[in-house]
């Protein structure tokens, strides 16, 4: 059995790229990054999400090299690489400003890191012209980074990560300078070459829906620490902790009270409605405490007509969002300010006008509680 698990073990480590074991750093009296434990797999691309200051850009440069942990262990394929440089860890890295030689031609931008590593002039070419031809830049060679579009320089600096075939691609917000139009195409664009590749890639993001959209897993993280590892369903719809649930798309906050509980369930109070959640994330919280419960916008809908509903609510404004309608409601039971429902379809700006009193069901399938924050509602 234990020579069994021994050979699993050393499957899974095998998978292993880029592994951080209780990495830590600090800055001065300030410490950035907090025992940090995370293991990406080969080719697989995982997404560092967390507002400014969290520490997902510090992450970033211990394993990109430029500065060593003070505690823990950096490892890029099974190498522990602490205290070797940039330059030695065969990584390609995009920054957030793209970082082009404004003086350099695109194939000059391209192929510079093979001329540092004395790569000959054919060879380079070659690789140079295959980098470009993988980002959809074929004929540009020779123009300058000031005669490109921001995507077309994006894709240069794309293909100048891509071009030394590093074992792990690091991005640093690189989607940040494009328009919302751009950026979607791009980012599409990013993922089938990173498929295509299987190159490893961490990226950086304070962007949820990005982070959604485009990782294989999400590490969410905040003041230094990382708070969640998992899928983007996972993240989303089974949230570990407050934070990554109110950080990560839209949600409401309900404040109800725990009733009872039921083996994995418990019976939380909310106005005169009762919903059952799972109790893994209330703790030891005794009957009669405060639950915070929060509630997707999805997770809302509007009570039929002469649906008996025990929770009712005012629309004080609508936002009409094509494919779906935002409807904000006031005087919600258990709720501080207003809340978000979702309505698909256009039909809900005419059915509910401002003003309008409507029933509130509850999905109450993917519903998260945590204890409250306040003192539980009367």
């Amino acid at each position: 059995m234990a020579a069994a698990d021994a050979r699993v073990e050393a499957i899974m480590n095998d998978d292993v790229a880029v592994k951080l074991d209780g990495v830590t750093k600090r800055f001065g009296t300030v410490t950035a990054l907090r025992e940090a434990h995370l293991s990406i797999r080969r080719g697989e691309l995982m997404a560092l999400l967390g507002p400014s200051g969290c520490g997902k850009t510090t992450l970033l440069n211990l394993v990109a090299g430029f500065f060593p942990p003070d505690e823990g262990d950096v490892t890029i394929d099974r190498r522990r690489v602490n205290h070797v440089p940039t330059y030695k860890r065969e990584i390609g890295i995009m920054f957030q400003n793209y970082a082009l030689f404004p003086h350099m031609t695109v194939a000059g931008n391209v192929g510079y890191g093979l001329r540092m590593r004395g790569v000959g002039k054919a060879e380079m070419r070659r690789r140079v012209a295959e980098a470009l031809a993988l980002v959809r830049l074929s004929g540009v060679e020779d123009r300058k980074p000031r005669q490109l579009s921001g995507g077309q320089q994006q894709r240069v600096a794309i293909a100048r990560a891509l071009v030394i075939n590093p074992k792990v691609l690091l991005l640093d917000e690189p989607f940040s300078a494009l328009d919302r139009n751009l950026r979607t195409s791009m980012q599409i664009e990013l993922k089938e070459i990173q498929r295509k590749l299987g190159v490893t890639t961490i990226f950086v993001t304070h962007d949820q829906g990005e982070a959604l959209s485009l990782a294989d897993r999400i590490a969410v993280m905040s003041e230094g620490r990382i708070c969640q590892i998992g899928t983007p369903e996972e993240i989303y719809r089974r949230p570990s902790e407050r934070f990554v649930v109110g950080f990560v798309g839209d949600v409401n906050v309900l404040r109800g009270q725990l009733e009872n509980r039921d083996g994995n369930l418990a019976s939380v109070r909310v106005g005169a409605a009762r919903v059952k959640i799972e109790i893994a994330a209330l703790g030891e919280l005794a009957c009669g405490g405060a639950v915070d419960l929060f509630i997707r916008p999805e997770q809302l809908q509007v009570g039929g007509d002469g649906e008996a509903c025990a929770i009712h609510g005012v629309v004080a404004a609508q936002v009409y969002q094509g494919g779906h309608v935002d409807l904000y409601l006031e005087e919600v039971d258990g709720a501080d300010g207003r809340v978000l429902m979702r309505v698909p379809g256009h039909h809900a700006v005419k059915r509910w006008s401002v003003g309008s009193r409507i029933g509130i069901r509850i999905d109450e399938s993917e519903i998260v509680g945590f204890p409250g924050e306040g003192r539980a509602p009367g």
